[in-house]
């Protein structure tokens, strides 16, 4: 699926994240109906409740997240995303409640929610769809989106079907896809160069490589070295 907010214009509930030590304050504010509505369905603001507020023509007028306590948060990541599959497939606002500084991350995991590996059957799940929050890049998030999705693609294929020959085919996928340059080394070249790699491959019928990824000219030089185990090496 592509990992995208929904545009900025689009009609949107208003979401209220509510963490469990602000419910009071929030609902003292609100309609006794509202107030009324929260008693009588338990929402108490903890992470991964969620609670779509009735407006006068049945459709939601509001909806509350839980965010949970300072502590149940340090334990984890991505708060608000537990809660995403119980808002339906519509188009939400953050409306309050959300620190700025926790914004970006918490846009993330809501993207991040909608991840199914999908490569041998099904469709990945339909979720709420989020406009992004004010003040965080929200370019950068759906490309953090698209590449850790990308990512666990990777890792949930069996190894199998994701040996050395699979994964140098993501890579070229992936340097056409950006018009980065890739190299690849195997065979004797691989031998006489990198004998290490070669010998730690060579019990396997599926060759090893030294795959070689290069993307841009200007900026720092930034090297990424990942050690691409495809299957269980023993070690």
């Amino acid at each position: 699926m592509p990992y995208r907010f929904a545009d900025s214009s689009a009609e949107a509930v208003p979401l209220h994240v509510i963490a469990a030590d602000a419910l009071g304050g929030w609902l003292g504010d609100q309609s006794e109906r509202t107030r009324a509505w929260v008693a009588a369905t338990g929402f108490q603001g903890a992470i991964g409740e969620a609670l779509l507020l009735p407006g006068d023509d049945g459709t939601p007028e509001a909806a509350l997240i839980g965010y949970g306590t300072p502590a149940a948060r340090k334990r984890g990541r991505f708060a608000l995303a537990a809660g995403v599959g119980k808002l339906g497939t519509a188009t939400y606002r953050i409306a309050s409640g959300l620190p700025d500084e926790a914004a970006a991350e918490e846009a993330l995991g809501w993207l991040l929610s909608g991840y199914a590996f999908t490569r041998y059957a099904g469709t990945a799940p339909q979720i709420a769809q989020l406009v992004a929050p004010e003040g965080v890049d929200a370019a950068r998030i759906e490309i953090l989106a698209e590449a850790e999705a990308l990512t666990r693609d990777l890792v949930n294929a069996p190894a199998s079907d994701m040996g050395p020959e699979e994964l140098e085919g993501a890579a070229r996928d992936l340097a056409q896809t950006f018009s980065a340059s890739i190299s690849v080394t195997s065979g004797a070249e691989l031998e006489s160069g990198f004998p290490m790699i070669h010998a730690v491959g060579r019990a396997s019928p599926r060759a090893p490589r030294l795959i070689d990824m290069r993307w841009g000219d200007s900026g720092p030089t930034l090297t990424l070295v990942g050690k691409g185990v495809c299957f269980d090496t023993g070690g």
